[in-house]
């Protein structure tokens, strides 16, 4: 608990730095979070025998990140294309093909799974120059994010261990029970709400149940996501990389969920 506290202490002042400053700043601390999260990925896949291509998955990974940032998404699909095609020609090159269908199908996978999710959070810090909006508001959108993924992720934790009794999915996570998932939305909400208040006074109160609840279903949906891949490599944490939390994996697997839900929820509702 120190540890974790300890380097919430460090983690919480800088990324509001960052986020409130935007640009490559932030672009740069996402594309930390792509690098570790895709290693503490691949790493996991090599546990089950699978061989995927660590280097130009990263890199893959974060030409994304950068090709989201300058073009917001434009034509993102040739990107994806063109890692598609490489991952499969380089398989070419090896002198078995043994697993050959799994080295490519996850190495892509993690491109998707951890960059191309993660990117959305640059999709949001940059949403205001698409939208016409002040670029300083990006931050908020990030925020809500952040804030509305930890209130649930605190909820489900605190009720589910308070009167947690009804397992939800217990072959993929033991300790996660209905009741939790539903203080977890209740938290989500009430995060959203807090946010409203605070720093997002763009969203009307229905949007701010509605995000909360949809953030609350799918961050439940990225944490046994990532529990399913953990336990199918029989590892308990994906790293050690933050202390006291376990990996980047293990922190931000919810957020990889709500992210795109937020991004999109804000370009297509709010935004529109």
């Amino acid at each position: 608990m120190f540890l974790r506290i300890a380097a919430s202490i460090v983690f919480i002042p800088c990324f509001i730095i960052i986020t409130r400053r935007g640009g490559v700043h932030f672009l740069l601390l996402v594309d930390l979070i792509i690098i570790i999260g895709m290693r503490e990925f691949y790493a996991m896949l090599e546990q089950k025998g699978v061989r995927p291509y660590l280097v130009i998955g990263i890199l893959s990974g974060l030409a994304l990140s950068w090709y989201l940032y300058f073009q917001n998404g434009l034509y993102s699909n040739l990107l994806l294309t063109l890692v598609l095609l490489a991952v499969m020609g380089l398989e070419l090159t090896r002198r078995d093909n043994r697993g050959a269908v799994f080295n490519i199908a996850t190495t892509f996978l993690g491109v998707i799974y951890v960059a191309f999710l993660a990117g959305h959070m640059v999709l949001l810090r940059e949403l205001p120059l698409v939208a016409g909006l002040p670029y300083g508001l990006g931050s908020s959108f990030v925020f809500l994010a952040f804030i509305t993924t930890w209130a649930s992720d605190t909820g489900a934790y605190f009720v589910g261990t308070l009167i947690g009794r009804t397992p939800l999915i217990p072959r993929v996570s033991a300790k996660k029970t209905w009741e939790g998932a539903i203080g977890g939305a209740l938290f989500a909400v009430g995060g959203a709400l807090l946010a409203r208040q605070l720093l997002a006074g763009y969203l009307e109160l229905w949007h701010a149940v509605v995000i909360g609840v949809l953030a609350s279903v799918v961050g439940l949906l990225g944490d046994l996501v990532e529990s399913m891949i953990k336990r199918d490599a029989e590892i308990k944490d994906a790293s050690e990389s933050i202390p006291g939390h376990g990996g980047v994996l293990d922190r931000f697997d919810s957020l990889l969920f709500t992210a795109p839900l937020i991004y999109y929820f804000l370009k297509f509702v709010i935004f529109k």
